[in-house]
This record gives structure tokens, sequence and C-alpha cells, in this order.
């Protein structure tokens, strides 16, 4: 259970780390959204690859929870993941500040790539990059976290080709991030969501509860429909 922890813990600073780090020490200005998305995605495919085989790379408390209520994990061990997950991200997200605040231009109203919605502030930065409403966020969150784990969930199954499932997970994320940067800055994710949100603090802590709810909710429905074999395979466990 140790190794299980520190890879989660790995992991996620990790994509915090290089996902968030995109948007805040390139941004949109240097690589742009599509840029931006691929890191995360490509955060995710080098972690599965890299801790997969000794944790299986959830590096997110919906996913854990999500594989939780499909009946493939155990709830002691859904709750240390948790802890885990959430200690990399703020960890991660502490590292990224440190490194922001290496340069001159860079203040704390910049961010750390956190997650909004509503009328963005010109000020502080926070809100959803394209002012989209607290509805269409929520939709969004809890739609693409469905997929999310529709996807998790398929590739790992018995009788999936697994090689190949690390992949497929990242390049899902990547499309997640092209469609939905503009509308909350996508979580999908609650520990990518806190990470950041502790060191900003503002209108990111205050609207972290829903991406916690929405996200949970998306692994919670995906779950469910693997439990009841809706989208398992007949020779899946």
């Amino acid at each position: 259970m140790t190794k299980k922890l520190a890879a989660e813990f790995i992991g996620t600073f990790t994509l915090v780390l290089f996902g968030c780090g995109a948007a805040v020490l390139a941004g949109f200005g240097v690589i742009g959204q599509l840029g931006i998305a691929f890191a995360f995605g490509l955060a995710i495919v080098a972690m599965a690859y890299g801790i997969g085989p000794v944790s299986g790379c959830h590096v997110n408390p919906a996913v854990s929870f999500g594989v939780w209520v499909a009946g493939r994990m155990p709830t002691s061990e859904m709750l240390g993941y948790w802890a885990a997950q959430c200690l990399g991200a703020i960890v991660g997200a502490g590292v990224l500040l440190m490194i922001a605040f290496g340069s001159p231009d860079y203040t704390i109203a910049d961010g750390l790539g956190q997650n909004g919605y509503g009328l963005r502030d010109p000020i502080s930065n926070q809100g959803s990059p394209g002012d989209y409403s607290l509805l269409s966020g929520g939709i969004f969150e809890v739609v693409a976290t469905f997929i999310f784990l529709v996807t998790i969930l398929g590739v790992t199954q018995k009788g999936a080709p697994s090689q190949f499932a690390g992949l497929a997970i990242g390049l899902t994320l990547v499309v997640i991030h092209i469609v939905g940067i503009q509308i909350t800055g996508v979580s999908v994710n609650p520990a990518r969501s806190l990470g950041p949100a502790v060191w900003v603090l503002g209108d990111a802590l205050m609207q972290l509860w829903l991406f916690i709810v929405a996200p949970l909710a998306g692994a919670g429905l995906a779950g469910w429909a693997f439990r009841v074999r809706l989208l398992s395979s007949d020779d899946a466990s």
C-alpha cells in the first residue's frame, strides 16, 4: 500500500506541475490552448506507463471513486488514494508557484491554472476563462468526467488491449481539455482543482465545491454503468 500511495502522490504531483505549469509558465500566448491540452494529456500518458503497474495511475479522486463504485477497489484503499492525490496536487501547485515567482513579471493574481465558473475577474483572473456560467460549468464537468471514466474503466477491463490503455486515457484527456478549457479551465479531477485553489485562494477556493461534486457525480455514473455491466464486455470481471 505504501508503494501505491507514493505512486499516486508522484503521479498527481506531476500532472499538476506540468499540466497547470503549461498554462502558467508558457500560457496561451506561447503554446496556446492546444499546447496546454496536450500537456495535461501527455502527463497522464507518461504517468500511466511510469506508475500504472504500481497503483493503476488514478492520480484523480474521481477516478478512484469511479473504480470504487464499479466494485474494483476497497473503500480503505480509495480513501488512501484520495489523501495521496490531494497532497500530491497541493505540493505540485506549491512547487509551480515557487518556480513562477522566479519571474519578475509574475504575481499570484496571474493564477496557477485554477478552475472557475462565471464572469472572469479582470483583476484576480479568477472565474471561467470564457465567462461561462455555473450551469454550463457543472454540465460540462459531469459529462466530461463521465466520458473520461467510461474510457478508463473500459480500457482497463478484462479483455481490453491494456498496452494501449495509457495512450487512450491520455488522448481522451487532451480532447476534454481542447473542448473545455474555455468553460472551466477543465477539472474532471478534484485534486487538480484543489492544488491551485489552496495557494490562490479567493474565488478559486470558494468555487472549489463544483469541481469536487461534479467530477464525483460523473465518475459515479460511469462506475455504476460498469458495476451493473451496462458497459462491460461479456468477459469482463
